[in-house]
């Protein structure tokens, strides 16, 4: 067996409808189309979300708020789970680059720290926000807080 004499299994391909191509095919006339309407002249597209008259479901469905496009996302990562990082992998200091070694942020993720938790340790962190408790938790343990 070689590549120029593959076939495929018997019985597993059919040969297709030649529609358009005369009466005695059988789908010739028409061509499978049916009689008149949008749907049966060359050309037809139809419009996304067209439902066939019926009013669309994007426009049946009510619209309130708005998007503001110069929002700007923080992942949040509490001091309890900074502690837990501190006490398995023994740092002394947090940022960015270590949050994403281990799995906590993603690769253009902005971090915020948050003060969920109890910080026992005495680490530096830099992160590009802080929130007032977790600033206050971290320098009241004798470690200081850089914005980046």
């Amino acid at each position: 067996m070689s590549l120029n004499n593959l076939k495929p299994a018997k019985g597993s391909t059919h040969s297709h409808r030649r529609i358009g191509r005369g009466q005695g095919s059988g789908y010739g006339g028409t061509a499978t189309r049916g009689h008149k309407g949008a749907k049966s002249r060359s050309g037809y597209s139809k419009k996304i979300g067209f439902e066939g008259g019926q009013m669309p479901l994007q426009r049946r469905v009510p619209k309130y708020g708005f998007t503001n496009i110069n929002r700007v996302e923080y992942k949040a990562v509490n001091l309890d789970v900074i502690q837990t990082l501190v006490d398995r992998k023994n740092l002394t200091e947090i940022n960015p680059d270590v949050l994403r070694e281990n799995g906590l942020l993603g690769n253009r993720e902005l971090v915020k720290i948050l003060g969920r938790g109890e910080l026992t340790a005495k680490i530096s962190v830099s992160a590009h926000k802080f929130s007032a408790s977790a600033k206050a938790d971290i320098e009241a343990k004798g470690g200081d807080c850089s914005e980046i």
